[in-house]
């Protein structure tokens, strides 16, 4: 057979593909996995949609099942204009949202349409692996921003930016972020969106989680504090469900024209049936009745697994304590190696998502992402029990050595 390896571009050996590879397929049988920031299906509203796609495809075959606009169908957009309106407290133009594919494809489209070879990109450190493969992908210089148990340091990012670093855009998840878990205060959401419209940098905010609060009132989003600096990337894979591919992009009129004008090179359209599944369960209030059981869940398997990492992780270990979302990142004694330890992890029977691809450069060896949003209560407990012990294994192999 030809071998066609010479042929491969760059960046489709870019660092981390292999591990989004591993969260997409899975875990073995008899592993308890908590890799992918994957939703619950028991939060899928599996009836109310059946009905409502049913009924679409009956009666809106000519809208649904066709091709549409590339910026979205025009009920779609004014359904999500209005809906910003009302949780956001600010109300786009129509020039100033486009519907995507996902939140993903928001952050691919930004990597097209602002991003030439060597331009500067900012981030959290660490920040989602997805992400930092798309900035990858499109040659950029990636600048790690650190960050503390509140999130990013807007005094280390004014740092870089006075230290003659200028970034194309910031890339920041603001709520229950993407490894951590940790929500950015408000005061620093104020203090960043003056900073940066300061030094002219775009902030590209991703909102993937925000609707998963454990209890809390929400913050609010960079971009009803800044709409003339902020890029806002939606998504509701994780509010809805995944398999429909669907988000938004929000922010100034001229970058979202440059988004829809990327677009028409990809998939150049969203598909219709998910924007119209999407509008229709949404006026139907989908959203306001399914929501708050999806936030109880994730609450009671945050607090299951919270629970058990205090009662039998090591002492020196720690995480982060998120107030929403899916996700939190664990942190062991410098010199155990989360990659090496993998697997091991896996034969003792538990799966997690090692650190290191979700940092630039060399970072985050001694940590470790959990998601805890597919496995129930009683499996997070054994899990936690599971790598608890490798964990405690690797460190008095160390003290013996």
């Amino acid at each position: 057979m030809p071998d066609f390896a010479h042929a491969f571009a760059r960046r489709t050996r870019l660092r981390g593909g292999d591990e989004l590879t591993a969260i997409l397929a899975g875990s073995p049988p008899g592993v308890l996995s908590m890799t992918g920031g994957f939703p619950n299906p028991a939060t899928f509203a599996t009836d109310e949609l059946d009905a409502i796609a049913g009924r679409l495809v009956r009666e809106d075959a000519a809208v649904a099942l066709q091709y549409t606009p590339c910026t979205g169908i025009p009920s779609v957009r004014e359904y999500l204009i209005e809906r910003q309106e009302e949780l956001q407290g600010r109300r786009p133009a129509t020039r100033e949202l486009m519907v995507t594919s996902g939140g993903m494809e928001c952050i691919a489209l930004m990597c097209q349409a602002l991003i030439d070879p060597g331009d500067a990109v900012a981030v959290e450190a660490p920040t989602y692996l997805g992400a930092l493969m798309a900035f990858g992908a499109a040659e950029a210089e990636v600048v790690p921003v650190a960050m503390d148990e509140d999130g990013l340091l807007v005094d280390a990012l004014a740092e870089r930016l006075e230290a003659g670093v200028r970034p194309k855009f910031l890339y920041t998840i603001p709520d229950y972020q993407n490894p951590t878990g940790r929500t950015l205060p408000l005061e620093r959401r104020r203090a960043l969106v003056e900073l940066c419209r300061r030094h002219g940098v775009l902030i590209l905010e991703d909102v993937a989680y925000r609707e998963l609060t454990f209890g809390g009132a929400s913050l609010p989003t960079l971009w009803s504090l800044a709409p003339d600096v902020v890029l806002q990337a939606g998504t509701f894979s994780k509010i809805l469900f995944p398999g429909v591919r669907l988000g938004w992009a929000a922010g100034p009129a001229d970058v979202i024209a440059e988004l829809a004008a990327a677009k028409q090179n990809t998939d150049q359209c969203a598909g219709g049936l998910g924007q119209r599944l999407v509008e229709e369960y949404g006026r139907a209030g989908g959203f306001e009745r399914h929501l708050p059981a999806a936030r109880a869940l994730y609450a009671s398997h945050w607090a299951a697994l919270s629970g058990a990492l205090a009662a039998t992780m090591p002492a020196e270990v720690s995480w982060t304590e998120p107030s929403g979302g899916f996700l939190t990142l664990v942190t062991l004694p410098e010199g155990i190696d989360t990659l090496a330890l993998r697997p091991a992890a896996l034969a003792a029977g538990v799966a997690y998502v090692p650190g290191p691809p979700f940092y630039v450069g060399d970072a985050g060896a001694n940590t470790l992402r959990l998601s805890f949003s597919h496995l129930g209560e009683a499996d997070l407990a054994a899990a936690a029990e599971r790598l608890a012990g490798v964990v405690r294994e690797a460190l008095e192999r160390r003290a013996a050595a």
